[in-house]
C-alpha cells in the first residue's frame, strides 16, 4: 500500500545513494518528499532529488512562503514515515538532545511520526561513546535503525560505518509501515481507549516435536501487531502475547515472549485483567504428547508415530471467566472455506462478544500478507469489509471495539 514518506538527507558521502532510495521508494508507489541539510548539498544537488521524487526539496527553516502554512511541521505531520538517510552523527546528536536549529532538526522534533535513522559516518565516529549514547537515547525515544554495515570507507578505513543498502532501508521502512506510523507522546490527546488496558495475542504457536523440529502454521504476526499499534493509538496501555514472529513490536508496548499454546495461555492469565482481549494468534490445535529430548532419526522401522494432544482452548478459558472476565472477548476465524458459516460457529460455541473472520486460503494471500479482508461477526449480525491494509484493519477494529466498550458504561 502507498505510503507517504519523508526523507531526510543529512552530509555525507554516502548521500549519494539516497537519490537510489527514492527511485526505489517510488517504484514502490510510495510518495517520497525530501529535505536535504546544508551539508547535504555539498554531495548532491536539490534538482537532482526534486526530479527524481517529483516535489520540491525543503532546506530552509525560515522560508516566507513555507512558513505562512507552518511548512516545517506540515512536513512532518503528513508522513506516515521519516527516513534519515544518511543520518550523520551531527543530525543524530541534535535529534537526541532535542535540538531545533535548522529545518531536518526541527521536523524531527516536531512530529510523533516513526523515524528510521541509516546512519553513515567513519568508524571512529560511530564507536564513539558520545554516538553509543545518542543513538541508545534515539532507540529509548521510540526510533528504529537500519545499519550501519561493515566495509571499506571513503576515507580509507574499514569497520562500522557503511549506510546501509537501498534494499535492506527499504525493507525496514516497509516493515515500520506494517506497525503503525504513530508513537505514542507523553501528554498527548487522550484517545478513546485512555486508561483501558488491551491484551492482544498475536503470531504462531511453535508446538516441539523434538529439540529441532516443531509444528506450526504460516501466520506471520502482522495483523495481531497492527492491533497493538493501533490500540496503542488509541491511547490504551497494550499488552502483546506474540508467539515467534520476525516483526519489531510496536515502541512501548509490554511484550510477553511466548512458544507454545500452553505458555500463551498462562501469559494471558498474568497478563489479566484488561478491558479488552483480542485473541489475533493463530494457535495450534495440538501439540506432541511427548517431544523428544533429541532429534529424532531415521530408521529402519519408517517414520515415528507421533500422539497429538489437544491444546488448551485460550479464547473459550478467557470467555468462560466468572470473574475478571474483560469486558470484550474478542476471537479470529482463520479459515479457508464457509468463512462466514464457520465464524458464526465458532462464536456460538467459544463463547466471545465477537469474531473477526477471515479468509486464509492460499489464493487469498492473506496468510504472510499485507492486506486483509474481514467479517465482523456478533449476535447483532455479519458486517463484512473491503479489503484493506491490515493497519487499517486495526485502526477500524479498534474504533469499534472502544465504541462497544464505551457503550457498555452504564
Amino acid at each position: 500500500m502507498a505510503q507517504n514518506i519523508l526523507l531526510i538527507i543529512s552530509g555525507g558521502i554516502a548521500a549519494y545513494k539516497a537519490l537510489d532510495l527514492i527511485r526505489r521508494l517510488r517504484e514502490r508507489g510510495h510518495d517520497v518528499r525530501v529535505v536535504m541539510t546544508p551539508a547535504a548539498g555539498e554531495f548532491i544537488t536539490p534538482l537532482s532529488a526534486a526530479a527524481l521524487s517529483g516535489h520540491e526539496v525543503h532546506g530552509a527553516l525560515f522560508s516566507l512562503t513555507e512558513e505562512a502554512a507552518m511548512g516545517h511541521i506540515e512536513l512532518s505531520r503528513s508522513a506516515d514515515l521519516i527516513i534519515v538517510a544518511p543520518a550523520s552523527a551531527d543530525l543524530m546528536a541534535k535529534a537526541a538532545q532535542g535540538l531545533a536549529n535548522d529545518l531536518a532538526s526541527t521536523l524531527l522534533i516536531a512530529t510523533d511520526t516513526r523515524v528510521l535513522y541509516a546512519p553513515a559516518m567513519n568508524v571512529r565516529m560511530w564507536l564513539h561513546p558520545a554516538t553509543r549514547r545518542n543513538v541508545a537515547q534515539l532507540r529509548t525515544d521510540g526510533a528504529n535503525f537500519v545499519g550501519p554495515d561493515d566495509g571499506a570507507m571513503a576515507c580509507g578505513e574499514f569497520g562500522p560505518g557503511r549506510m546501509a543498502e537501498v534494499p535492506a532501508i527499504i525493507a525496514a521502512a516497509e516493515a515500520m509501515l506494517q506497525q503503525g506510523s504513530k508513537i505514542a507522546l507523553p501528554g498527548s490527546a487522550a484517545g478513546p481507549l485512555k486508561d483501558r488496558h488491551v491484551v492482544i495475542t498475536s503470531g504462531p504457536t511453535f508446538e516441539p516435536i523434538d529439540p529441532v523440529r516443531y509444528i506450526a502454521n504460516r501466520s506471520s504476526g502482522r495483523q495481531g501487531h497492527a492491533l497493538a499499534a493501533a490500540a496503542q493509538a488509541a491511547g490504551a496501555r497494550v499488552t502483546l502475547i506474540s508467539g515467534p514472529t520476525a516483526l519489531t513490536p510496536p515502541q512501548g508496548v509490554h511484550v510477553l515472549a511466548v512458544e507454545t499454546a500452553r505458555d500463551m495461555l498462562a501469559a494471558c492469565h498474568i497478563a489479566l485483567p484488561a478491558d479488552i482481549f483480542i485473541a489475533a494468534a493463530a494457535v495450534a490445535d495440538w501439540h506432541v504428547a511427548h517431544a523428544g529430548g533429541h532429534k529424532l532419526k531415521k530408521g529402519a522401522d519408517g517414520p515415528p508415530q507421533l500422539k497429538l494432544v489437544e491444546n488448551p482452548d485460550i479464547l473459550a478459558s478467557i470467555a468462560a471467566m466468572d470473574e475478571g472476565r474483560p469486558g470484550l472477548v474478542i476471537g479470529f476465524a482463520a479459515e479457508t472455506e464457509q468463512v462466514i458459516a464457520h465464524g458464526k460457529a465458532k462464536l456460538q460455541r467459544k463463547g466471545c462478544d465477537m469474531i473477526i473472520a477471515n479468509d486464509v486460503s492460499p489464493a487469498s494471500g492473506v496468510m504472510g500478507g499485507e492486506s486483509n479482508s474481514v467479517h465482523v461477526i456478533s449476535t447483532e449480525g455479519v458486517d463484512s469489509w473491503p479489503r484493506l491494509d491490515k493497519s487499517e484493519v486495526a485502526r477500524r477494529l479498534m474504533a469499534l471495539f472502544a465504541a462497544k466498550l464505551r457503550d457498555q458504561r452504564p
